[in-house]
């Protein structure tokens, strides 16, 4: 396999994918280049969307999933691939907020997806490094062990494999750890992959590198996209965040981004797969392979576009990974993003109230791979016309007041700050002249706001700064080299093409010799 040699500066010119993208290789779907009709379309070639397709498939529907970029190079393609139902102390919050009913449900829906996942493998002879392990969710504080007692009993109340142990294979010490056994690690790229070779052919399609612009939910749908028109009688958005939003998605999900290093340790690699459970959130996954035996090693989430150098994010990551293992040393690195409902359960079903055939499948908060198998059962049973089990706990157009408000008024709030208070801060054009390579600022030519970041050669790039979801202004991510917006986690390159969601324009180019700013070229 080839590796990334990565220095403990963290450079990330040295770091270019993650370890799932860097062992498979990438697909080559076409383009969409006509006008077609089939059964469903997928929008979106994540876990929950390749899922959902391949199960409509082998229904018998003909299908066409849509992607804008490469199938499983997103979110799904940058986990640390857990599959578990154990997420961080997720049933005391179900049980008190939600109800039995529904935490039973959502405990069923995770336990299974599990067992789907293996028993497809077997099935298929996928080769995906399956592994059942126990996963473990610690604290460290003795203020956190009532917690996870609480979790302990909540969880075996649905019916899970918990047990509250004070003890783990982890080379420190823990207070307390919930316990599921019977757990599995795999490599979801290799695994979906596999899922989706079998999609094409029968009239049914994979397309790539097609941007979906819009949805008409009529009698049939309609997908427009760059190339052409896609009619069906149903259409699921499974894009992380809805490309189109007429039910307010933006207010009601966060996006969180968080960082992975995959580090080789001198000794075995541990056993089982671990969460912690208070800030600062940190997790470990073992990846054994003999000589290429690694421990991906997770953390530092925040908030997009709020969270200050991610370069000092990766080194803080590593330095929180050598303090705990004997590292020899750092072979990736990655960052990813998701979105996290604010009553803390994905939104899976109709994509509004009045939706008949439109749905969607969002806000996994991090838990996206059980999470994205049940999403595909849950989405296949609906086209289908069958009333799925785990419905109720996954609708999107619940009301759970008491597990969401508080989080849903901060989480606005906030939003609502940065949108006044970015447009009040002094950001003088004399600083686009002492940028380095790889830095970017935002500017002001009198009142309009511009991005202006140097590329690894030195060349200035420029762009309107302000995001085009809502107009809140962008912030520069040093480590992916990319504007983020605060608001509401709309992602752009230097050049102003969406990353992420809920943005679907680009950011406008911006002639630099239009600008009031003045360049020194020696900045390096």
């Amino acid at each position: 396999m080839e590796r990334n040699d990565i220095d403990s500066d963290g450079s990330p010119e040295k770091a270019s994918t993650s370890i799932w993208l860097d062992g498979s290789s990438p697909t080559t779907y076409d383009q969409l280049d006509r006008d077609l009709s089939v059964d469903t379309v997928v929008v979106g070639g994540g876990i929950a969307g390749v899922t959902t397709a391949a199960r409509l498939k082998e229904a018998g529907q003909s299908v066409a999933v849509v992607e804008r970029d490469r199938i499983l190079t997103g979110t799904t393609g940058h986990t640390t691939a857990k599959l578990t139902s154990l997420h961080g102390l997720r049933y005391d919050h179900l049980l008190e907020h939600f109800g039995e009913a529904e935490a039973r449900q959502y405990a069923e829906a995770n336990q299974a997806a599990i067992d789907e996942v293996e028993a497809t493998i077997e099935a298929r002879d996928i080769d995906c490094e399956f592994e059942r392990t126990p996963a473990y969710t610690y604290a460290t504080s003795r203020d956190g062990r009532g917690d996870v007692r609480d979790e302990v009993d909540a969880a075996r109340r649905v019916g899970l494999p918990a047990t509250y142990t004070e003890s783990t294979p982890l080379p420190y010490d823990v207070e307390a750890a919930v316990r599921f056994d019977e757990q599995a690690r795999f490599d979801p790229r290799k695994y979906l992959l596999a899922l989706a070779r079998d999609i094409p052919g029968d009239g049914s399609y994979v397309f790539e590198d097609t941007k979906a612009l819009d949805v008409d939910d009529g009698d049939p749908c309609r997908v427009q996209t760059e190339y052409g028109d896609l009619t069906a009688d149903d259409v699921v958005m499974a894009t992380n965040f809805p490309f189109v939003d007429r039910a307010l998605y933006f207010s009601r999900l966060y996006p969180k981004r968080s960082y992975v290093v995959a580090a080789r340790v001198r000794d075995d690699p541990v056993e089982g797969m671990y969460y912690h459970s208070e800030e600062p959130y940190f997790s470990v996954r073992p990846r054994p392979g003999g000589d290429e035996s690694m421990v991906l090693v997770g953390g530092q989430n925040h908030q997009t576009g709020q969270g200050g150098s991610t370069e000092e994010r990766y080194r803080a990551l590593e330095r929180q990974a050598r303090e705990r293992f004997d590292v020899e040393s750092i072979e990736y690195r990655w960052s990813t993003q998701d979105y996290t409902a604010v009553d803390e359960v994905p939104f899976v079903g109709p994509h509004t109230p009045r939706s008949d055939h439109v749905y969607v499948a969002t806000g996994f908060g991090g838990w996206g791979l059980t999470n994205g198998v049940a999403a595909g059962r849950l989405l296949s049973e609906l086209v289908l016309g069958r009333e799925p089990s785990w419905r109720d706990v996954y609708d999107p157009n619940r009301l759970q007041v008491g597990a969401s408000m508080r989080a849903f008024l901060h989480y606005n709030a906030d939003s609502m700050r940065h949108f006044v208070g970015d447009r009040l801060e002094p950001s003088p054009a004399e600083k686009v002249g002492s940028l380095g390579r790889g830095e970017g600022t935002v500017v002001r030519d009198g009142a309009t706001p511009v991005g202006v970041s140097r590329d690894a050669d030195g060349e200035l790039h420029a762009v309107s700064a302000r995001c085009t979801h809502l107009g809140c202004l962008v912030e520069w991510n040093d480590g992916e080299r990319s504007w983020d917006c605060p608001c509401h986690g709309s992602r752009f390159d230097c050049d102003g093409d969406v990353l992420d969601s809920p943005a679907v324009e680009e950011l406008d180019a911006v002639d630099l010799d239009d600008v009031s700013v003045s360049d020194d070229e020696s900045a390096t």
